[in-house]
């Protein structure tokens, strides 16, 4: 069964914009991770920024203590990001690109041009028991590097099959450039999730991807949550990947 993770940054982002630097607000992103689960979600994912634009670090304590699934805690491979990751022991880190000016994650994480520091993030987490994954790109640079880091999984970046998804063309060249990195990242004993711009639309074309375990996705559902209601939106999602692998 393709199990979905739901980021629950971007409600954080709609409290951020009212209530900025303060220690109440809504709308809560805990209540909407038991939500979540509560319609069958299968983890919940939150990314804790160096600058803090979203998630808040009281909001990942919060999480630890009340997510009854799994937390995957997304962070940039940094000091002090990496020491609080230590001290939270979710079940899984996901290391991916950072940089202060983009609006979201752009591109993937470089393994192959920062493989010793990587494998070292991913020795300390093994050995506090943490699952590591790395947020790359489908390329086989890329996955041969994440494959001699000692991670567990690698999240293939699917934003660039979402961007190009109306052009035909492009989609397919896309399409066959993440069936070729789930394959590859099998071959060598990496588990296999992905996400990234994945939404109601393009999502059953993604089935075409062998091997993958869980899907990641945020933006999308909390877009539709905000007509339709979050419970009714991982629904929704769920009934969609019910499809794969049939």
């Amino acid at each position: 069964m393709l199990k979905l993770g739901v980021n629950i940054d971007h409600v954080a982002t709609i409290r951020e914009a009212r209530y900025r630097g303060r220690s109440i607000g809504e709308p809560d992103p805990i209540e909407a991770a038991l939500q979540c689960e509560t319609a069958g979600a299968h983890g919940i994912t939150a990314h804790l920024r160096e600058d803090r634009r979203h998630i808040q670090d009281r909001d990942l304590w919060r999480l630890r203590e009340a997510v009854n699934t799994r937390l995957n805690f997304e962070m940039a491979n940094s000091p002090e990001i990496i020491e609080i990751a230590l001290k939270l022991k979710p079940h899984i880190v996901c290391l991916v690109p950072e940089k202060r000016e983009e609006v979201t994650t752009e591109g993937g994480l470089d393994v192959a041009g920062h493989e010793q520091g990587i494998r070292s993030t991913c020795r300390r987490m093994n050995d506090a028991g943490i699952e590591v994954s790395l947020f790359i790109a489908p390329d086989p640079r890329q996955i041969e590097a994440a494959a001699r880091t000692g991670s567990q999984f690698i999240e293939l970046h699917t934003g660039s099959f979402a961007d190009e998804f109306h052009d035909e063309s492009r989609r397919a060249a896309e399409l066959v450039r993440l069936v070729d990195g789930a394959r590859q990242a099998h071959s060598l004993g990496l588990k296999v999730n992905a996400g990234h711009g994945l939404n109601y639309e393009n999502l059953k074309t993604l089935f075409a991807v062998p091997h993958m375990i869980e899907l990641n996705i945020g933006h999308s559902i909390v877009s539709r949550a905000v007509t339709i209601g979050i419970t009714e939106a991982v629904r929704e999602m769920l009934q969609l990947m019910r499809g794969y692998g049939k």
